[in-house]
């Protein structure tokens, strides 16, 4: 009898109906078999299975119109409240429309083949099928110029430290309102998650800092803080015999402020390092074309971002967020005890320090 390959070792492919009241685990674990439900059920099980152990330190990147789809309270706030996510990197697309919802505006399903003149005239926004008064707008934009005079903002910051300013604000008022909306903001500053933004200039919140700016407000950005920050979140997770994992939601430049952490340790720090430990991407976009959004964690290894040792533990599934988050919440809520937080932003300082030594030590070797 021949022998069997070894390549025929997998799980059988299973044809069996599916349970009229199966859950997200049973999709997971007994439905996603092959294709992009396959990579989804393995980014899921990779997520929950590995990377939420407790000595590994999660950073999750964010782009898209995810929190005006209603992910920001749906998935990732109950992320961080359950310690499986530690520091964060989004646009500031994404925080600023989150804000609507945390003041009281409502965003609504529409259709992505209306006629947008007619919106145009009845002041009426669309993302693709999502739909809102241009007046919603204005007023978040009202909220944060208002919030942008206080003392506390007259000064120059990275952009963790403003998010964690603006949470401040944010948790203050959801304890106050009886059925309040949980923030990313609020919920990063009870948790002290740390939040970036790679491009604060590149959003709704950058542009009315901007105005501000034209009437005297002193706030700034240090975006080079944010560079050595982020650096340090992750020197201090290897350093302290833990590792490293990224958590990529599309791509862009929040996907690439999260991997370019190991280059600066190692390229331009000269820390010997060897890369993030685990890596799952979910996007559209294809490796093909060159852009950074669509790089691999294959390619990634060149560049040192991805210890080529851990290769395996890395995973992507070319589905749209909007659809790969919840199932990836309710999967790792379901299989997991939540993790202590490791409130990352409160220790800023002692992480600091620790880069500043180890890069000071590796310039006189």
């Amino acid at each position: 009898m021949a022998r069997r390959s070894r390549f025929l070792s997998g799980q059988k492919i299973n044809p069996s109906p599916i349970r009229k009241n199966a859950t997200v685990t049973d999709l997971v674990e007994r439905y996603f078999q092959a294709y992009n439900a396959g990579r989804l059920s393995e980014a899921c099980q990779l997520f929950a299975g590995k990377m939420l152990d407790r000595d590994v330190t999660i950073g999750m990147s964010l782009t898209g119109a995810l929190t005006p789809a209603g992910l920001g309270g749906s998935c990732i706030v109950p992320l961080m409240e359950a310690g499986f996510v530690d520091w964060i990197v989004s646009t500031g697309a994404n925080l600023y429309h989150d804000t609507h919802f945390s003041i009281g505006h409502s965003l609504h399903r529409g259709s992505p083949f209306l006629d947008d003149r007619v919106l145009r005239k009845e002041a009426v926004i669309r993302i693709y099928d999502i739909l809102f008064d241009y007046k919603v707008l204005l007023d978040t934009d009202d909220f944060y110029r208002t919030i942008l005079w206080a003392p506390e903002f007259q000064m120059t910051m990275s952009t963790s430290e403003f998010h964690y300013k603006l949470g401040k604000y944010f948790a203050g008022r959801e304890r106050l309102l009886k059925k309040p909306y949980k923030s990313i903001l609020g919920t990063a500053y009870r948790c002290a998650v740390p939040v970036y933004t790679s491009s604060p200039g590149d959003s709704s919140i950058g542009m009315n800092v901007a105005e501000t700016a034209l009437y005297g407000n002193r706030c700034q950005f240090d975006v080079l803080a944010d560079v050595n920050e982020t650096a340090a979140i992750v020197l201090e997770a290897k350093q302290k015999r833990g590792r490293s994992g990224v958590l990529v939601f599309g791509g862009g430049s929040p996907k690439n402020f999260v991997l370019q952490t190991e280059p600066q340790i190692q390229e331009v720090l000269k820390i010997n390092e060897k890369g993030h430990d685990f890596f799952v991407q979910f996007t559209d976009a294809r490796p093909d074309t060159g852009g950074l959004s669509g790089a691999t964690p294959s390619e990634a290894v060149s560049w040192g971002k991805i210890d080529p040792d851990k290769l395996p533990d890395t995973i992507v599934a070319y589905i749209d967020s909007t659809v790969a988050m919840p199932v990836m919440t309710s999967f790792a809520l379901a299989k997991r005890k939540p993790r202590k937080l490791k409130r990352l932003y409160d220790k800023r300082e002692s992480m600091m320090n620790r880069l500043r030594r180890a890069a000071d030590l590796a310039k006189q070797t």
